[in-house]
């Protein structure tokens, strides 16, 4: 027996550009994972390249995270918000020219963003895509797919088209941007429900994720638990989320970001010091990415950061949680079959949220790959080459939200929603069957920009941003907007009187996709 461990990190964020602005708040959302996460992850993955480290890691990258990463505009908005935090950092370093330690705080931090810039900008030619890419091809990194704007896709189901066009637009992007079909998806929150996984068979997909419960309560129960996968009736594999080692990374009490040696999140210079100190001209404040202090402990005074403790603590954390993967399939040693531990987190967990996250993943498979073979880090479509038998189960509605269902994105403060999204979703389908034979190219246009607007309002990101409070105002603007634009621009097609100039500007606004394919809600 061996013990497999599958590392799968999900990079998502909402699709935030906006061009009719010079600057918007909400672009930060980007630019803070490009420097926090995804500029981190790449770099420590070459470095374990450029090593010899024997290492396998899966990454879901959302259709619309890939758009704004080859965005010319965001890119370009990008270096000038990196180039202001380095201006910043060194600002910073003059202020604190009499206290030693945050002197060396703002020296490492000057240090840091000059390192991100030289590797986007010089090293990178502001092309991650293409960096990931690479790393594919180098065989230690496997590239999954997912729905077109991470709709929820368990709630949209009362029109099947557009659950379809959800899935098979996200296909058809993944192919643009890969130029493969992906061997993997994930389903936007783990939400599943049954008969998405025709869907996924009917977009070549060979395997998906669900939370543990989805699989535990499927019928026939799984006979090896949540430590093999099962095939679907369909075809496509269902893997599930192993809860142990989610506990020990995600868990507010046990969980080791919580550990106060770490870095404090929310103690932040942007909002200890005057906004138009921190962004010259800004009124109000906002995150920087510079903080000086440290978790501590809850309702302690902050103490200061200490980078040189917070790198011993995510060392330790990384032998302690390999440890604890080795007990585990110690523990399932007598059964009869290669056990696989499946980890899913939020990409933007190491890094942004966890700023140690990145070192804590690089010790961990450094350790992992210097120890005996029992237990390798391997990846969902690897194991199902080596294990190409599995009993077939169906899955239980379910996902990764709280209470591991939808109720997160369907409670009373967002319901409101879903009206508005199921009758464009009819909307859309019917205008696209009465133009399917030869629409002008006008329609065309029409079209397309229509399932533009309609995906991205049924972005799961805005349910969850009303729920959770978090930028509310912008979630429900963006929902408002989107079938704004949908239902004027749906009338002048019906109506035959599509205004050109205001085709265009949703076109300008809302660019992503520029092939979509509009049949697919046919």
């Amino acid at each position: 027996m061996r013990g497999n461990l599958a590392l799968v990190l999900h990079a998502h964020l909402p699709f935030v550009r906006h061009p009719e602005h010079e600057e918007f708040f909400e672009e930060d959302w980007l630019f803070e994972a490009i420097t926090e996460t995804y500029v981190p992850l790449l770099a420590m993955m070459q470095r374990l390249v450029h090593d010899g480290v024997a290492f396998k890691l899966t990454m879901s990258l959302t259709p619309t995270l890939c758009a704004m990463l080859q965005d010319d505009l965001l890119q370009t908005r990008y270096v000038r918000h990196l180039d202001a935090l380095i201006e910043l950092a060194r600002r910073e370093i003059e202020r604190n020219a009499e206290h030693e330690e945050l002197r060396k705080l703002a020296h490492f931090y000057c240090d840091w963003l000059a390192e991100t810039r030289r590797r986007f900008v010089d090293e990178w030619r502001r092309d991650l895509v293409a960096v990931l890419r690479k790393l594919r091809d180098a065989g230690v990194l496997e590239i999954i797919g997912c729905a077109a704007t991470h709709g929820l896709l368990p709630l949209l189901a009362q029109s099947p088209e557009a659950v379809r066009a959800q899935v098979l637009i996200g296909r058809d992007s993944y192919r643009e941007t890969f130029g493969a079909d992906p061997a993997g998806f994930w389903l936007p929150e783990c939400a599943y429900a049954p008969g998405l996984e025709k869907l996924l068979a009917a977009a070549n997909v060979r395997w998906f994720m669900l939370d543990a419960h989805g699989l535990m309560l499927g019928k026939p129960r799984p006979r090896r638990a949540i430590f093999a996968p099962c095939f679907t009736s369909a075809g496509p594999a269902a893997f599930a989320r192993d809860p142990e080692s989610s506990r020990q990374v995600w868990s507010a009490d046990a969980g080791y970001p919580g550990d106060p040696a770490y870095r404090d999140f929310y103690r932040d210079i942007g909002f200890d010091l005057p906004p138009d100190y921190v962004w010259p001209g800004a009124k109000t404040p906002r995150f920087t990415g510079i903080k000086y202090h440290r978790i501590t402990g809850r309702g302690a005074e902050k103490e200061l950061y200490n980078r040189r403790w917070a790198v011993n603590a995510a060392h330790a954390h990384a032998e302690h949680f390999l440890e604890s993967r080795r007990r585990q399939m110690h523990d399932l040693g007598t059964q009869n079959f290669d056990p696989i531990v499946v980890m899913p987190f939020d990409a933007e967990l190491f890094g942004h949220w966890w700023y140690e996250g990145p070192l804590f993943l690089e010790s961990f498979i450094r350790k992992a790959a210097a120890r005996d073979s029992r237990v390798r880090l391997t990846t969902p479509s690897e194991y199902l080459q080596d294990n190409a038998t599995q009993e077939t189960v169906q899955p239980a509605a379910s996902s990764w939200g709280e209470n591991g269902y939808w109720s997160v994105w369907l409670e009373p403060k967002n319901a409101w929603i879903y009206p508005h999204l199921h009758t464009a979703a009819r909307r859309m389908t019917e205008a696209a069957r009465a133009h399917a034979s030869a629409p002008s190219t006008n329609a065309d246009r029409a079209l397309k920009q229509l399932a533009r607007e309609l995906l991205l309002a049924q972005s799961s990101d805005w349910a969850f941003l009303i729920k959770t409070g978090t930028a509310k105002h912008y979630a429900a603007k963006r929902t408002n907007d989107h079938i704004a634009r949908f239902t004027k621009l749906h009338e002048q097609l019906m109506s035959d009187s599509v205004d050109e100039a205001f085709l265009a500007d949703c076109e300008w606004r809302d660019n992503l996709f520029p092939n979509i394919e509009w049949r697919h809600y046919i």
